[in-house]
């Protein structure tokens, strides 16, 4: 290498050198720089994320003290954070739980939810969704809601905030208003008052069908509203019977707006209508008027015929046989009729002013009288058996009954009495008991002359049968066919007049005054006496139907049954013999039937065979009483007893048993 190449790269590596040296200083500079701006930057960064930290800290106490209810909940529905407004929402029990907003969305609103959530996650954010939940409570609420995305720093969404209002008791006071808006309307549309509401342009706001009816207006109430009224009073005058005075006082109540009450209008057919006038203020300012209207020809007219029906009721009352006296609250007489001053023996002079409590009254009856009067002056109506004093003196037994007398304010001034003289009536009742004791006096001794004549006929007769018994034993042998014949009919003679005695002396002793107190059960009766009765082999009895208790006598009631089953049992002259019971229950009486197919009975017999000593055949068991007491039994428990029957085929008695809770004791 030359010395000339040496030199230039000499020179060229000092120059090399000495840029190294300006760009180290250069570095060393921007390095000092770049030093500098990091401090500040840090410093900057911490003011940054401290007053980011505060902000956060303030955003969220905002948000956690704030009305409504805030939260923030993951893509799924699951809370990370809300605030004691969403905790009192949800009624949650635990902050501790587990949250997830889904589930709280009303079955009927998902669909709504899901279709919402889907916008959110394409636009970011939605605004004014009305939607039901139902709380851990199980309560139903309605909440307004608008929410937004949150994003990270990549831009994907990671999280949503929103904020929830309870609208439920908002809803509850629209649908309020609705509803009395709407009752309200269909309330003035059926009044039975015209209605007339105006605006202060004189343009109607409201009216109804009545309004319509009484104008002659042919069309619906609702195609009115908005109409000018200024010159309807014009346009309808020839209505009303004065017409130029019904346009100028509508002209001059519109213009002088001062509230008008129940004025009275007459129309050209007659008709009588009812105004009022009401203007309407609202902050003294004037916002229009309500007119009504309402129909009372009839009771003017009724007004008009009430004098004459007063006149003409004044004169029945004054003359009906019913005593009639009105009393102040001081039991002062204000008004009698004749009938009450015949009943009493004063004259009409003498009775008003009178204190018909001291005068009237006797002593015993005072305080039950003084009672009712003072519960007809507490607004009761009462009536009462009581006496009162004649002017001579003379007890009278009355009923008397007292309702109160009203002004036409409403208040009670008095009592109204309406008296029925009862005196010849109380008087035949005692006289009733008196014969009612006399009978029964005469019953027992009835019974008791029946049981000594019983006895007394059964001893005779218990002889004769002895001595023919010993008759035939003594000639046991000697007697001839015809003779025996003859006894056996004496025997036989005998036992049906002491069976006739033992029925009559049933007969007389079945009387009300019989047991009525015990419950019998009847189907037990009815298989005692398949029991104790003789049932041939070739009958069959059969009971068809659950049987009821009866509350009565026991042995009354099984002489019923057997009577009409020894009946049946004895005339039925069948191969095959059947006997059925059965029973209906009606509204107050038990209905029971005893059939047979025996031998019949002849429609002419069918109400004598119920009279005493009344037999149909001539057998020695039949003495004509049986049929009587069964009768006279039935009658008893307020029933009533009767037959069908097919001669030769058979015979079905009815009898009806009054219920327990239904029968007279």
């Amino acid at each position: 290498m030359t010395d000339k190449k040496i030199e230039i790269l000499e020179r060229a590596l000092a120059r090399e050198k000495k840029a190294r040296k300006e760009a180290e200083k250069i570095l060393e500079s921007k390095a000092f720089e770049l030093y500098q701006l990091t401090g500040q930057l840090k410093e900057s960064n911490n003011t940054l994320e401290s007053l980011l930290a505060k902000k956060d800290l303030e955003l969220k106490g905002v948000f956690k003290n704030i009305a409504d209810a805030y939260c923030v909940m993951d893509m799924y529905g699951n809370v990370l954070e809300m605030n004691g407004a969403t905790f009192n929402l949800l009624d949650c029990t635990s902050k501790e739980d587990n949250i997830n907003l889904t589930e709280f969305v009303h079955p009927e609103d998902v669909s709504i939810v899901y279709n919402v959530f889907n916008t959110l996650k394409k636009h970011g954010e939605f605004k004014d969704l009305k939607v039901r939940i139902i709380s851990y409570k199980k309560i139903v609420k309605h909440i307004h809601i608008s929410a937004s995305i949150i994003f990270n720093s990549e831009g994907k969404a990671i999280a949503v905030q929103g904020i929830a209002r309870d609208i439920t008791q908002e809803n509850k006071l629209k649908e309020g208003i609705i509803e009395s808006e709407s009752r309200l309307k269909v309330l003035i549309g059926n009044l039975d008052s015209g209605v007339l509401l105006e605006d202060e342009n004189r343009r109607i706001v409201l009216t109804n069908k009545k309004f319509c009816k009484l104008f002659s207006i042919p069309v619906d109430p609702d195609l009115l509203i908005g109409q000018d009224c200024s010159g309807s009073a014009e346009q309808s005058m020839s209505l009303f019977k004065n017409p130029e005075e019904f346009v100028s006082k509508i002209a001059a109540i519109v213009e002088n707006k001062k509230e008008i009450l129940s004025e009275e209008i007459i129309m050209a057919d007659g008709k009588i209508l009812e105004r009022d006038y009401i203007p309407i203020f609202k902050n003294e300012e004037y916002k229009g008027h309500l007119w009504t209207y309402r129909d009372v020809t009839l009771q003017r007219n009724y007004s008009k015929n009430l004098e004459a029906e007063r006149h003409k009721y004044s004169s029945i009352i004054a003359n009906m046989n019913l005593g009639l006296t009105e009393v102040n609250n001081n039991n002062e007489i204000v008004l009698v009729n004749q009938s009450f001053a015949e009943l009493t023996g004063y004259s009409e002079k003498e009775l008003l002013g009178m204190n018909a409590l001291d005068v009237l009254i006797p002593e015993t009856d005072k305080e039950s009288v003084t009672q009712l009067a003072d519960n007809t002056r507490a607004g009761q109506s009462q009536s009462l058996e009581m006496r009162i004093k004649d002017k001579n003196g003379k007890i009278k037994s009355i009923i008397a009954s007292s309702a109160p007398n009203y002004d036409d304010k409403g208040k009670v001034v008095g009592s109204i009495g309406v008296i029925l003289d009862i005196t010849e009536i109380k008087n035949l009742e005692k006289e009733k008991e008196i014969l009612l004791e006399n009978l029964a006096n005469s019953n027992n001794e009835l019974q008791e002359y029946a049981h000594i004549v019983s006895h007394d006929l059964k001893s005779p007769l218990r002889s004769i049968f002895a001595l023919v018994s010993w008759i035939k034993e003594d000639n046991e042998g000697n007697l001839n066919a015809s003779s025996l014949a003859n006894i056996s009919l004496i025997e036989s003679t005998l036992e049906k007049m002491e069976q006739l005695i033992t029925d009559i002396l049933n007969y007389s002793s079945v009387t009300s005054e019989s047991s009525l107190g015990n419950p019998v059960d009847l189907n037990i009766v009815v298989q005692d006496l398949q029991q104790i009765l003789y049932v041939p082999e070739h009958i069959d009895i059969k009971v068809l139907s659950k049987l009821p208790i009866i509350v009565g006598d026991k042995t009354r009631l099984q002489q019923l049954f057997q009577n009409l089953m020894s009946n049946a049992i004895r005339y039925i002259d069948k191969p095959v013999g059947k006997i059925t019971i059965d029973v209906s229950e009606q509204l107050t009486h038990y209905q029971f039937s005893i059939a047979d197919n025996g031998i019949g009975i002849a429609k002419e017999y069918h109400d004598k065979i119920f009279k005493i000593f009344h037999s149909l055949n001539d057998r020695k068991e039949s003495t004509g009483v049986g049929l009587s007491i069964v009768k006279k039994i039935v009658d008893l428990y307020k029933g009533e007893i009767w037959l069908e029957s097919i001669p030769g085929k058979g015979t079905t008695f009815f009898f009806t048993l009054k219920k327990e809770n239904e029968r007279e004791a």
